[in-house]
């Protein structure tokens, strides 16, 4: 592959360009819902062009001297490791505080925690299990605060990923059936992608075990819209062969009280070859990952199984907030 710098790309000039244009530099990123269909426009073309680039030079120096915190106080492989290394594909570099042994276990607030990290770094994308935490961080940071999940509610940049892998992979948004399967409840990443989806002509229909449903409002929200389709508790044939897209999540044990009703409905809703075989053959299906038995390993060998093309487009999508 090629290494040459990025001012010998042909590429380059597009996405010089789009990266100083951008409205977003300098802004926090707490959630989808301020997102105007131009802000989405800037952040698919300049994950595009990333794309486009970095195929030709492995490391882009267009951060050169910048540093992001990484701050999570909850489990993750793709989202920190996608931000590190998306950072270090574009010239910057991280500063990665290991919860286990930072001061958070002497008793340190995390609003004490985001102002020392802001002393040392240029931004912070944060993960915590609080739902109200970015918010509480982005009142107190000297720098912007990227949303790297918080609790339940929201995923914003898995959000903007999935929006990017279905434009990828389908060439467009509009006029598609998007069918959300499995903890619609908790699912932070489904609640993103579907109020994203607010500014397109799409379908959606959600399928979940009982009691896992999409919140209330939420549901109101895309009824109102005109976007609701088929609510089912069953992964039924019409479903399936009527989806263009099928996102699956799993049923996160973490969010769980009553461990016993964890059991029941975790495996209840399952994609394997005998699901796929009733589906359209240029469906695409997606997850966000981690997954455990909602999507059987058979399925990987399915030209149709995108998840983990899904996953190598997040290394382009985190440098878009630079």
């Amino acid at each position: 592959m090629s290494t040459r710098p990025l001012s010998q790309s042909k590429e380059s000039p597009t996405l010089t360009e789009l990266l100083v244009k951008s409205s977003l530099k300098g802004k926090h990123l707490l959630s989808v819902k301020n997102f105007e269909p131009s802000e989405l426009d800037q952040v698919l073309a300049v994950a595009r062009e990333m794309r486009i680039a970095s195929e030709q030079n492995r490391v882009l120096k267009i951060l050169d001297g910048v540093v992001l915190g990484i701050i999570f106080y909850e489990p993750s492989t793709r989202t920190s490791t996608s931000f590190d290394a998306a950072m270090k594909r574009v010239g910057g570099q991280t500063a990665i505080p290991n919860e286990s042994y930072s001061s958070t276990q002497k008793g340190e607030s995390l609003n004490d925690t985001i102002r020392t990290v802001g002393q040392y770094t240029d931004a912070i994308v944060l993960r915590h299990p609080d739902e109200n935490a970015v918010d509480a961080a982005a009142i107190v940071s000297p720098v912007p605060i990227i949303n790297g999940g918080n609790g339940a509610k929201e995923h914003p940049t898995q959000g903007l990923l999935d929006l990017l892998t279905i434009m990828e992979e389908l060439g467009t948004i509009n006029g598609l059936s998007i069918t959300f399967v499995g903890d619609l409840r908790y699912g932070r990443t489904v609640h993103s992608l579907c109020e994203l989806l607010r500014h397109y002509r799409v379908t959606i229909n959600l399928c979940s075990p009982p009691s896992l449903e999409m919140p209330s409002d939420l549901t109101q929200q895309i009824q109102d819209r005109g976007q609701l389709g088929i609510t089912s508790t069953e992964l039924s044939t019409k479903i399936v062969s009527e989806s263009d897209v099928i996102y699956c999540t799993r049923v996160q044990k973490e969010r769980f009280t009553d461990l016993m009703f964890y059991e029941k409905v975790k495996d209840s809703l399952t994609v394997d070859p005998s699901v796929m075989k009733d589906a359209k053959s240029n469906m695409i299906l997606m997850h966000p990952l981690p997954r455990n038995k909602e999507v059987t390993p058979e399925v990987d060998r399915d030209p149709r199984a995108a998840y983990f093309r899904q996953v190598s487009l997040q290394l382009y999508e985190p440098a878009c907030f630079a």
